[in-house]
């Protein structure tokens, strides 16, 4: 994306581009790094890969549950996918009839989130028992296991050089990870983003969307606060905003209205804004803040709960995945 095309895009303008009815409700997507393609998973237990040009899909089977997490090579021609089932699987991402190319038995239970390393070569994935892993992007090999956190690791990213990891589990604690060491370093703990039920005696928590602003210095973490409800996910939409050299929080981002859902999907967008996914008792959602104050300055209503979130490579559009079976495209215009 050009300096122009950045300063004139325009939140305010945001608007749907694209709908794809698929058969089951969606629960996740990726927009891969070529454009040619937007991966998405549903609650079939099958990858879908939806082509631009002609809007034609294809399913791919691999999973016994269902796909929460996407990744891709840098180059677009390797897709992977992270399961309910603890799978991670590699993919030709172009190939006609794409085949796995491999497929890892990689956690105990859920893998929540992945991550691919921003020079390619290592993939990162967390899930339910309480791990993170380091696995080589190209031989699928298991690089180092580390361990530190208490309860389920619910979502994970890459530090801008590559050299450390950051992960957030289920009660809000905030892990560095470098890549060189086994012991992590605890930032801190965001508490804005865990609850316990007493009625239930259930937690609730974790971050459900993480991204890093642009400069890499700050790291954004999507879930759910003020929870009145564990049980049926009551609580208010919240980002929480980290800042990664002084491991504190720097703000916690909320919805003017208190809107009730949870955070599925958050970005960064160059321009200088950062975006929130929410779905959930308030419906879904498209929050801008500028990160300078508490409330959003703009936020779009969507015909349905968002499960999950994906900005285009050009940064012009982003992806949601919705629990209504579609696949909606939204276009940040232009002023």
């Amino acid at each position: 994306m050009t300096d122009t095309s950045v300063a004139n895009i325009n939140p305010q303008k945001t608007s749907l581009s694209l709908e794809y009815k698929h058969g089951r409700p969606l629960t996740t997507c990726h927009w891969e790094p070529t454009s040619r393609f937007i991966f998405f998973g549903a609650e079939d237990n099958l990858v879908h890969r939806f082509e631009l040009s002609s809007r034609t899909v294809i399913s791919l089977a691999a999973h016994d549950s269902w796909v929460r997490s996407f990744g891709s090579a840098p180059d677009g021609k390797v897709l992977y996918s992270g399961g309910y089932d603890g799978r991670l699987v590699f993919w030709p991402a172009t190939a006609d009839k794409p085949e796995p190319l491999r497929t890892i038995d990689a956690h105990r239970g859920w893998i929540r989130a992945m991550a691919v390393s921003p020079d390619g070569t290592h993939i990162a994935t967390c899930g339910n028992d309480r791990l993170v892993k380091l696995w080589d992007a190209t031989a699928g090999t298991l690089v180092k296991e580390f361990k530190g956190h208490n309860s389920h690791v619910y979502n994970l990213a890459f530090t801008q050089d590559a050299s450390a990891m950051v992960s957030c589990d289920l009660k809000g604690v905030v892990n560095l990870w470098a890549l060189e060491s086994n012991e992590p370093r605890e930032l801190l703990t965001v508490e804005t983003l865990h609850g316990y039920d007493t009625t239930f005696r259930a937690d609730i928590g974790g971050a459900r969307g993480i991204a890093l602003r642009s400069d890499g210095a700050q790291l954004a973490l999507g879930g759910i606060s003020n929870v009145t409800n564990a049980f049926a996910g009551v609580g208010e939409t919240a980002i929480a905003l980290v800042n990664l050299v002084e491991g504190k929080l720097d703000r916690v981002l909320q919805c003017k209205d208190k809107t009730k859902g949870t955070t599925w999907g958050v970005a960064h967008h160059p321009a200088g804004f950062w975006i929130g996914l929410s779905g959930g008792g308030g419906g879904g959602w498209l929050f801008f803040w500028k990160g300078d104050a508490d409330h959003e300055f703009f936020k779009l209503k969507l015909k349905n709960d968002g499960r999950g979130m994906s900005i285009s490579p050009d940064r012009m559009q982003l992806v949601v995945a919705h629990a209504d079976m579609h696949l909606r495209t939204y276009a940040l215009r232009g002023t």
